[in-house]
């Protein structure tokens, strides 16, 4: 089974993906949006979002992901005290880790923290809140919203979770 690393910038925290991913995608909804710039404006954060404002992501099941070390380092990020979606830095360094949504099964982790190949962009979601006018990168599909075919990639891998595939 296919391993993937990814590690904050001073390396004491690393998190692990296990198989293929759920999707490689870019969002511009305006959470991840600004979830990244609040990230990025941390004190020597590094960067999050790609040079166009979209926060790409390798998105896994929950149970193929995990924090290998230095996980008591971890500090969540809401956007709004009550907000279900967390996003996780490495309190050490400040380095943007990943997103939970909270009830979710998955884990939308920061692609710029994995070194080596990955897997290329499967989409692009929320491009009408892209708030950029470089020309739009041709390598994905682009969706307005959240595709249909994203809410069945999740249900697909919560059927394969629940029978233990």
């Amino acid at each position: 089974m296919k391993v993937r690393t990814s590690s904050c910038v001073c390396g004491r925290v690393r998190c692990e993906g296990s198989g293929e991913t759920l999707l490689s995608a870019v969002c511009y909804c305006l959470d991840c949006q600004e979830g990244g710039r609040r990230i990025e404006a941390l004190p020597e954060a590094p960067r999050v979002l790609d040079d166009d404002g979209g926060a790409p992501y390798l998105i896994y099941r929950d149970d193929r992901f995990r924090c290998v070390s230095g996980e008591e380092l971890l500090v969540d990020r809401r956007l709004k005290p009550n907000s279900p979606t967390r996003r996780v830095v490495a309190g050490c360094c400040n380095s943007g880790m990943f997103l939970k949504f909270d009830p979710g099964f998955w884990v939308s982790s920061y692609r710029h923290r994995y070194e080596g190949e990955l897997p290329p962009i499967d989409m692009r979601t929320n491009v009408r809140r892209r708030q950029t006018q470089s020309p739009m990168p041709d390598d994905a599909p682009c969706y307005l919203s959240f595709p249909p075919k994203l809410f069945a990639k999740l249900i697909g891998a919560r059927m394969a979770m629940f029978f233990g595939r």
